[in-house]
């Protein structure tokens, strides 16, 4: 079965108008990629818009502090990608004067970029007859052709390849790889597929066995971590103190209050050293944020302290005045924490 033409026709008349097809420029085409990397297009449309504009080239992010990528990064959470895009960015000036690639071997040697987002790249901005695989194509194959080979094993991931790379129309490559994409985001959606207005109803093999919902499948499942973060919320006349994340955890160059994790209660995190080598005065402990993310989730609670002197913190606490938080990349727990405090 070919499934090119009719998936070409569907698409005319499907096609959603997003601004990054409007435009064959690779850096761009690249930035798109790695927002909606994990994110809907309804969430990453505003961040890429804003990200444009104060990146309008890749000159201007490889010039550009960590601090200021990841503030404006903050709220679409694996903050890896906005790390991986400033180092991306950095090596493109350094070898290829500032021209970004377009071919796929060579993109695949920048960070952060792998085999799908490599020939999203080359294909939507040089028509590379390269099959781009996501999450909606491996949905549109695995369904229309019946395959319940889990596309998370090494023997799926080299079926669905094969399989892509079959199908794809080769003069039309962009144009198909958009095409089949939009068809898993609008018809052939994960739950509820829109079955009785599908153009493949006759051809489609979930649909004739019935087994459009446990399609596709996957073998590996993620098991969760629970950790329990304590955060000292310290503030005295007027000033905060934050602290940047370092080492190779969650949230890596974001800034937070003092941490200190731990299984503790209300009763021992009140007696914990910290408090009294501060000198601090506990002025109230907030409910239990839940923050969950892919592969563990945070149950966060923030102690509020207050200080009259700084001269016993530890090293690396910043001091920031309460005018001035918003300049500073944190956490979106922390970011609900301050709303619902209105800090």
């Amino acid at each position: 079965m070919r499934i090119s033409p009719i998936l070409l026709d569907w698409y005319k008349q499907n096609k959603r108008d997003l601004p990054w097809r409007n435009t064959q420029d690779a850096y761009a085409i690249w930035v798109s990629e790695i927002i909606l990397q994990q994110t809907r297009v309804a969430q990453g449309m505003d961040y890429y818009h804003r990200f444009i504009k104060a990146f309008p080239t890749v000159s201007h992010l490889a010039n550009a502090t960590e601090t200021a990528i990841l503030r404006l990064w903050q709220g679409l959470g694996y903050y890896s990608r906005a790390r991986n895009m400033h180092k991306a960015a950095q090596q493109v000036m350094r070898l290829y004067n500032g021209e970004f690639p377009t071919h796929y071997p060579t993109l695949l040697m920048l960070p952060g970029i792998g085999p799908y987002t490599a020939a999203a790249i080359a294909s939507f901005s040089s028509n590379a007859p390269i099959a781009a695989i996501d999450g909606n194509v491996y949905r549109v194959l695995s369904r229309l052709f019946g395959i319940d080979t889990p596309i998370d094993s090494t023997a799926g991931k080299k079926l669905f390849a094969q399989l892509a790379q079959e199908q794809l129309d080769k003069q039309q490559a962009a144009t198909y790889n958009q095409a089949i994409m939009d068809f898993g985001a609008l018809q052939c959606t994960p739950t509820a597929p829109l079955c009785d207005t599908c153009p493949f109803l006759e051809q489609c093999e979930a649909a004739r066995t019935h087994q459009t919902a446990p399609l596709p499948v996957k073998e590996k499942r993620t098991k969760q971590r629970i950790r329990h973060f304590w955060y000292m919320d310290i503030w005295a006349n007027g000033n905060t103190y934050l602290q940047q994340r370092t080492a190779k955890d969650i949230w890596q160059g974001l800034y937070e209050p003092y941490l200190i994790e731990g299984d503790y209660d209300e009763t021992s995190i009140c007696q914990h050293p910290f408090i009294q080598q501060i000198n601090a005065t506990i002025i109230g402990i907030s409910p239990a944020y839940k923050h969950v993310l892919s592969h563990q989730t945070i149950i966060a609670h923030f102690v509020r302290l207050a200080v009259t002197t700084d001269h016993a913190f530890p090293d690396g606490l910043v001091k920031i005045n309460g005018t001035e938080i918003e300049n500073y990349p944190v956490p979106q727990l922390i970011v609900r924490y301050r709303q619902l405090n209105k800090q």
